[in-house]
């Protein structure tokens, strides 16, 4: 079963109130790190895996991308992305990411945030993505850090008094389901290693390009203090790959 938790109404309005879907992706902490690794897009057939709300769409047209093509698989979602986008450029389709079945060699780039940690088989993704690609394109993404997922409870380890201690890391070694929350709802993620991302892109044929692990931007710790204890983990990692030209 493809889990699509934000067509409930009670999750999709909560999700809808946090600061990455009111303030766009200059609300989104780990963006002024991601936006570094994209390419070049003047020109470029750019495809996003899990578009939310067109945030990135829009943002591969400001920067002059020929097509942008959207996909996800929840309705409420597009909905919202076609009323916050005017532009016969971008398209949108309500379709899983597994389920995505371009043409061979469509795309320049292809990326994707946050979403393949709710993914099961991160391998058969790897390599839908490297087939739609063009020779030499680009896949950019961004999934919450193994560090982070390694556990159900992915919650700091408190003393008595509720100040955070650390970070627990657990069952790192064993990959698959994780039953957590978020915004108060229990929601599916798949932990996978920092190793299995790597390998499985390699193994699709990809060449690793640039990895990143999040820390906070010196605007989002102006703004929100609370954010230096992500100096203590990293909540996301970023990677960016290359289809070999040959």
């Amino acid at each position: 079963m493809k889990q699509n938790k934000y067509d409930d109404p009670q999750f999709f309005s909560a999700y809808d109130q946090m600061p990455r879907s009111v303030k766009g992706l200059e609300g989104a902490g780990e963006w002024h790190i991601l936006k570094e690794m994209i390419p070049n897009l003047h020109d470029k057939d750019v495809l996003d895996l899990g578009c939310g709300f067109g945030w990135h769409c829009r943002y591969a047209r400001d920067q002059q991308a020929s097509s942008v093509t959207g996909v996800d698989i929840s309705e409420k979602m597009l909905e919202k992305a076609r009323k916050m986008t005017s532009d016969p450029f971008i398209s949108y389709l309500n379709v899983p990411i597994e389920d995505i079945d371009f043409p061979n060699s469509q795309f320049d780039v292809v990326i994707s945030s946050l979403a393949f940690h709710y993914i099961q088989s991160f391998k058969s993704s790897c390599e839908k993505v490297y087939a739609c690609l063009k020779p030499g394109g680009s896949f950019v993404f961004s999934v919450e850090h193994p560090i982070f997922t390694s556990r159900n409870e992915q919650d700091w380890y408190y003393d008595e008094e509720g100040k955070r201690l650390h970070w627990p890391v657990d069952h790192y070694q064993i990959e698959g389901m994780r039953e957590t929350m978020f915004l108060n709802e229990n929601v599916t993620k798949y932990h996978r290693t920092f190793s299995t991302y790597i390998n499985d892109l390699m193994e699709a044929g990809f060449i690793i390009r640039t990895v990143k692990e999040s820390i906070p931007s010196d605007e989002i710790l102006k703004s929100s203090p609370e954010m230096e204890d992500e100096y203590r983990r990293p909540m996301f990692l970023m990677i960016s790959a290359e289809k070999k030209n040959s």
